[in-house]
């Protein structure tokens, strides 16, 4: 091999198929690997599974029976998936009760499932997420008018998923940490 060359790759051997060359693939396996490719990339609910292999013109009943196997050994659980969807998105996006019920809604999640998700998720730490949400973006408020900016502040956490009582309160107790007193009372949903 000569000074600057690359050493040659060996070319890698395919394995040995059964059967013709152009023979379909098994329904059933072509359905089980499209549904680990998509769960390797992160947890996915069965609706969106399911929804995939319609995309991709698999038979219903081949993938009933995958997504009934996956769920046989544990490899898709929706309960789970919404849990950690929960725990997820409220601690790192700082999303609230009404926003996280609608993104597992759109992920096909049961509400029932949903619901004993978001259950777990503590009143409390809800509203500190919201506190550390309005503490880091009222410096960026401070020349603007307190009315116009608590109305920023909780027109953010509405966008976010929190009702307007928690909002509002939220708004006016940090506000008020920081000096600023607002008027009136609490703004009604329609408000928002």
């Amino acid at each position: 091999m000569a000074l600057g060359q690359r050493p040659r790759r060996r070319a890698r051997e395919e394995p040995e198929r059964e059967g013709p060359p152009d023979a379909p693939a098994d329904p059933e396996s072509v359905a089980r690997t499209i549904c680990l490719n998509l769960l390797t990339g992160r947890a996915r609910t069965r609706a969106e599974l399911a929804t995939e292999l319609a995309r991709r013109d698999v038979a219903d009943e081949v993938a009933v029976a995958v997504l009934d196997r996956l769920e046989e050994v544990r490899l898709l659980d929706d309960s789970a998936f919404a849990e950690q969807w929960v725990d997820s998105r409220h601690r790192h996006r700082g999303l609230g009760r009404r926003a996280l019920s609608q993104e597992l809604r759109h992920k096909g999640v049961d509400t029932e499932v949903a619901n004993a998700a978001l259950d777990e998720l503590d009143p409390e730490s809800e509203r500190a997420k919201a506190a550390e949400l309005v503490r880091r973006r009222l410096p960026s408020l401070d020349r603007v008018e307190p009315q116009a900016a608590a109305r920023r502040l909780v027109g953010m956490l509405a966008r976010k998923g929190y009702g307007a009582g928690l909002a509002y309160d939220v708004v006016r107790t940090e506000m008020a940490a920081r000096g600023a007193e607002l008027e009136g009372d609490v703004p009604d949903d329609d408000a928002l």
